[in-house]
Parts: C-alpha cells; sequence; structure tokens
C-alpha cells in the first residue's frame, strides 16, 4: 500500500477534490486533517499506480479552481508511518473544530434502514462565523434542505453543509452566498450533485 498527501486551503474545496478523486482513482481516504490555518490534507491509500493517478488528477482539480496544492506519493512507508496515518480523533481547543475529518466520527444508527438515493450537498464557507449563519439560515429559508452541520478548520474558517435534491441544494446555496454580505468574507460556495460515500462517512448523519 502506498500513501498520497493532497494539501490543499478551504474545507469546500478539499470536499470537491476529494470527492473528484474517488471517483477517479481506487483509493481510499482515510480522513482529511486539518493544519490550524486554511489548509488540510487528504490522505488517501491505496497501490502506487492508483495513488499517482490520484494525485495526477487532484492537481488538475486544484488548477480548475484557483487554488495551490501539495502533492506527495509516498510508495513503501516505513511501518511506523501507520500511526501518523490511523489516530482518534480530537476536538481542537483553539478553535472548536475536529482536528481531522475521519469516516468512523459519524457512524449510521444500527436501526436506520439503508437509504440508496444519495442526496445532493451544498458547501457554504467564509472567513467569520456570523456570516456563515446568516448564509445558513437564508438557504434553509429558501428551499427545502436539511442542515449536515458546521465545520471549523481554524482561522476563522468555517463551512456548513446542508443535503437535499440538486435544484433545491444549488437554489440554498446561491441564496446563502448572497446573504453573506459584509458580515464576513465568502470563501467558496460549492454543489456535489452525487457525492462519493467515501466522503459523506466524514460528515454528520
Amino acid at each position: 500500500m502506498a500513501l498520497g498527501f493532497v494539501e490543499i486551503p478551504f474545507f469546500s474545496v478539499a470536499a470537491v477534490v476529494a470527492d473528484e478523486v474517488l471517483k477517479a482513482a481506487d483509493v481510499r481516504l482515510i480522513g482529511i486533517e486539518t493544519t490550524g490555518n486554511e489548509n488540510l490534507l487528504l490522505r488517501l491509500e491505496g497501490n502506487v499506480g492508483a495513488i499517482e493517478t490520484a494525485l495526477e488528477f487532484a492537481g488538475k482539480q486544484a488548477k480548475q479552481l484557483g487554488v495551490t496544492v501539495v502533492l506527495n506519493c509516498l510508495s513503501q512507508p516505513d511501518p511506523a508511518m501507520a500511526g501518523l496515518m490511523h489516530f482518534s480523533n480530537q476536538p481542537n481547543p483553539l478553535y472548536g473544530g475536529r482536528d481531522q475529518f475521519l469516516p468512523t466520527d459519524f457512524l449510521p444508527p444500527k436501526d436506520k434502514i439503508m437509504n440508496t438515493k444519495q442526496e445532493a450537498i451544498g458547501i457554504i464557507e467564509t472567513q467569520g462565523l456570523a456570516a456563515v449563519l446568516q448564509a445558513t439560515d437564508v438557504m434553509l429559508k429558501t428551499a427545502s434542505v436539511t442542515l449536515v452541520g458546521k465545520e471549523k478548520i481554524g482561522a476563522a474558517y468555517v463551512a456548513v453543509i446542508v443535503k437535499g435534491d440538486v435544484a433545491a441544494v444549488k437554489a440554498a446555496v446561491e441564496a446563502g452566498a448572497q446573504a453573506v454580505g459584509s458580515l464576513g468574507k465568502l470563501i467558496a460556495t460549492h454543489v456535489i450533485a452525487r457525492p462519493h460515500e467515501d466522503l459523506i462517512a466524514l460528515l454528520p448523519k
């Protein structure tokens, strides 16, 4: 197994790139780690060829999204690296967010019936909490969407995720973005029509 690393700014952008990479290459998303500023680190696992494909695709996606990305592949990681790849999550005392996003953070209830229809997700990310809360209120009032959760990555960057059918999510995100106004800085908005199940596993249920 090889390891791949994609260090990229902003939760919303990282989510989009992770989704596209998972669909493009046979890799597994181990987790997304925060760094205390706007950057996050996608941790990927797979064979060398799959990791190289994933990193190449991540680079192309980052360029299209207009962000700088750092890419790296460890083709034969030392066994001791496992401790840096797989570790328990902790809330960050500085900003109240998660230190990393793991697929084991939000396990589905045992009695939940499997839903085969994957809903779209929409993400609004701002620098400033008041702005994203205003945007969230407008999103929920504009269209029939459900609030998934709020994620902080440090440096006052906050993302809110909603879900629903594609049309509703698009309408909600567009209205929410307009509502940010002078309350804060709008960083990015994204709608993922059919999010990969590995990405959904990182989000609250």
